[in-house]
């Protein structure tokens, strides 16, 4: 009877992109085992609107500085162990030339809340889509909107934001002096200025549960993201949350599957975490509705240093190697690297 009702509720949302938050949170607490309809018509839902074709996004990690004290972030102000970095403007367009240069069609420009010279990054904007015909995307946090505005007109085209949690109390808790209005509206205003946004969730914090997990679809509903990135928690060892349980595969692809069946034209990515905490973990991701990868492409010496969690996989591997290792990956399932941008299936883009 209950896989009756698993399979009723799915091909429910695979035919109207809704469920209702009771009906979420059943499919979120079944036992991973029972799923087994819901990552399949995930899959088939990802193939029906995406094809096979799968997206890479070249992460070009800036700064490892931060001034803010998230309690699961290895890059925590407080965290004096860390050796930190930042990126000149010459590496960071070399970086993304190089990244071009292998066929990415996408970077990611990211780093910890370090307040880097907003002119400086829209002068790093401009060079890099002179150079390329690439699509690029920030993820530098919260800045003031006037700045969001400076690097929209400079010619960035996506930015990532993620509100972690929907739960208000989990997010002020784990997010000391932050605001979780503020991370909202940041993510409206950069849509109403035209950004292709994208958002998501950190699977498995303390405290979060299947209730606020469906909140977390309802919110990224309501937000009409254009991508959700959202990956298994990792605890750090110098972090409040050192000694917290680990966010688990099974719910992070439940999320996934979920987020394919719920939010149908969404870029999602097959996360790094993901890949961390499982072997295979990307390529589950990838057969559970996840359409996008993100690779790193940031100089090797500079990796280790960027520990949002501990233990990240490929951060010794160089660009070009990292490259086709991904690519063998998607081909060994049957997919293929797109050479599209991947914008989103929302809008018209140039």
């Amino acid at each position: 009877m209950k896989n009756k009702k698993i399979k009723e509720l799915v091909d429910k949302a695979a035919a109207e992109a809704n469920l209702s938050k009771k009906e979420i949170i059943y499919l979120l607490e079944q036992d991973f085992s029972k799923l087994d309809y819901l990552i399949k018509k995930a899959d088939q839902k990802r193939k029906e609107l995406f094809g096979d074709e799968v997206h890479l996004r070249a992460i070009i990690e800036i700064s490892s500085y931060c001034k803010q004290n998230c309690h699961y972030c290895g890059l925590r102000k407080d965290n004096s162990e860390l050796e930190r970095y930042q990126l000149e403007k010459e590496e960071i367009i070399t970086a993304a030339n190089q990244a071009a240069e292998l066929g990415y069609k996408t970077i990611v420009i990211q780093s910890g809340e370090d307040d880097y010279p907003a002119q400086k990054i829209a002068e790093i904007i401009r060079e890099i889509k002179h150079n390329n015909d690439i699509a690029v995307t920030l993820s530098l946090g919260e800045r003031d909107f006037g700045v969001y505005k400076l690097w929209k007109e400079a010619g960035a085209d996506r930015y990532l934001l993620k509100h972690e949690t929907a739960d208000k109390k989990l997010y002020q808790k784990y997010h000391p002096g932050m605001s979780f209005e503020n991370r909202i509206e940041s993510l409206k205003y950069l849509k109403y200025l035209g950004y292709q946004t994208g958002s998501g969730v950190i699977i498995g914090l303390p405290g979060q549960n299947a209730e606020t997990l469906a909140e977390d679809l309802s919110l990224l509903k309501e937000l009409d993201v254009d991508m959700v990135g959202s990956g298994p928690f990792i605890p750090h060892q110098n972090t409040p949350l050192k000694n917290s349980r680990q966010g688990t595969l099974e719910m992070t692809l439940k999320f996934n599957a979920l987020s394919r069946l719920l939010l149908q034209l969404t870029h999602i990515p097959a996360t790094t975490a993901l890949g961390t905490i499982d072997d295979f973990g990307r390529q589950k991701a990838l057969q559970a509705g996840a359409n996008v990868v993100m690779p790193n492409v940031t100089d090797s010496k500079y990796r280790r240093k960027y520990e949002i969690y501990p233990a990240k996989i490929c951060i010794e591997e160089q660009a070009a190697d990292c490259r086709q290792c991904i690519g063998g990956i998607i081909n060994s399932l049957g997919r293929f690297v797109s050479t599209e941008r991947g914008d989103s299936r929302k809008i018209k883009t140039g």
